[in-house]
């Protein structure tokens, strides 16, 4: 089996997360399959100097959020499993609550009930009590939660040397070493 990934985007910050995930899967030779949420294109144009054909270009195959009929809703069609990155409150409410009303949301359910490996990159801060109620949640489930937080032992010089990293430690969930990560002791 070729190996697939499902990438989420959703609207909360943090959009080069999920940009830089399917630089890394495509350098890997990971097939990745790519959905957003509008709210995702609004934060690609106010975080980066990227257009969506740019990132559209970086995946095999761009899924339409409003298209529930696709591959990917299917838990027929294999894959390694998801990420979600960046993951908005929103969308971690949808997983949490099983109301699948997008196909991001379910994708994740299809990973999920599949027991195959979800992991979801919040990037809200500070976090209330009902968010913490569906992290809990989505954790019972089977996913991951992984939020973004810088590991300063490896010395970032730069955003990007932050981004790879926090990149780089959601890959090695999935058994991929993108070769980006400063590991602890090395």
């Amino acid at each position: 089996m070729t190996r697939r990934m499902i990438i989420g985007m959703s609207g909360a910050s943090g959009i080069v997360y999920g940009v830089r995930l399917l630089e890394l899967l495509a350098a890997a030779g990971v097939e990745t399959h790519l959905v957003a949420s509008k709210s995702a294109l609004v934060t690609l144009a106010h975080e980066t100097d990227l257009k969506w054909a740019d990132v559209r270009a970086k995946a095999h195959a761009v899924h339409a959020n409003d298209d529930v009929t696709a591959s990917i809703a299917s838990g027929s069609f294999r894959t390694e499993g998801m990420i979600i990155a960046p993951c908005s409150m929103k969308t971690l409410g949808e997983i949490a609550s099983g109301a699948a009303q997008t196909l991001i949301s379910r994708a994740a359910d299809v990973v999920l009930k599949e027991r195959r490996r979800l992991t979801i990159v919040p990037r809200e801060t500070p976090l209330h009590l009902g968010h913490l109620r569906n992290m809990v949640a989505v954790t019972e489930m089977g996913a991951i939660v992984a939020p973004p937080v810088p590991a300063f032992y490896a010395r970032p010089a730069s955003i990007d040397d932050m981004v790879d990293h926090t990149v780089g430690r959601l890959l090695d969930l999935y058994g991929i070493d993108a070769g980006v990560v400063k590991r602890w002791g090395e």
